[in-house]
């Protein structure tokens, strides 16, 4: 890999964003290589954490689409969903994804932070969509994650008026849900998924599902879901184990 790094911890795989030269933007390399990463994590499903590389001024998740390159795509190449169709791969793999944010996370870098199931942050996190100040839009995402996310509100004044949102902003709008010191982001991140890895995976992945789930979905999909776990083995012995610990306490 030449765009990212890749730190497997079993449960979980950490997935740094490597391009501090560029503030970790996203080219097409990088997305073709975020592609493997969701290939392997389809065919075995773990946690997914991801962070950027540390930049030379200090912490950066993504800042954004590499303009560059970007400048000369074209008609077909928006019409392809270069990074739509990987943030919307990420959005739906089998088990959660958590986003930590340091630094930057803006345009198509806050579009992948909008696709995580989770998102962590410190307080110099800075989000937002500039998009329309390059004479584009928030194709990848922002156009509707955001206010779903955030409400309509606060959605068009980031994607409208360019507004951008430190730590405390994004954490007062539940953007993010934590906030932590520069140094402690990664484990702290860990820590997140180790609650989610003590769980039953089975029922992750489904609850996932059911949670998104369009809305004339339910309850058909939920009575499926449960239906598929009242018959697993996970589900006999945790309950057990509940029972036997709550007669001991006796």
């Amino acid at each position: 890999m030449k765009t990212i790094t890749i730190h497997d911890e079993d449960a979980t795989i950490h997935v740094e964003l490597d391009r501090p030269e560029v503030r970790n933007a996203i080219d097409r390399l990088m997305v073709e290589e975020l592609h493997s990463v969701c290939t392997d994590l389809e065919r075995s499903p773990r946690i997914l954490i991801l962070s950027g590389a540390q930049g030379p001024s200090g912490g950066v998740f993504a800042s954004g689409a590499d303009i560059a390159e970007l400048r000369d795509r074209r008609r077909d190449d928006a019409l392809a969903g270069i990074n739509s169709g990987l943030f919307q791969r990420i959005a739906r793999l089998p088990m959660p994804v958590i986003a930590a944010i340091d630094g930057f996370a803006l345009g198509g870098g806050a579009e992948l932070a909008y696709a995580a199931d989770f998102r962590i942050a410190t307080a110099r996190a800075r989000i937002g969509n500039p998009e329309a100040g390059l004479g584009i839009l928030a194709a990848a995402g922002g156009g509707w994650r955001l206010a779903e996310l955030v409400g309509e509100p606060v959605a068009k004044e980031m994607l409208l008026a360019g507004k951008v949102l430190d730590g405390e902003e994004a954490r007062a709008l539940r953007l993010v849900t934590e906030l932590h010191e520069p140094d402690q982001l990664i484990p702290a991140a860990f820590a997140l998924a180790a609650r989610i890895a003590a769980q039953d995976p089975l029922a992750i992945r489904l609850t996932k599902s059911v949670l998104a789930a369009p809305r004339d979905a339910h309850p058909a999909i939920d009575e499926l879901a449960q239906a598929i776990l009242f018959e697993s083995e996970a589900k006999l012995e945790r309950m057990q184990a509940f029972l036997d610990r709550k007669k001991s306490k006796e």
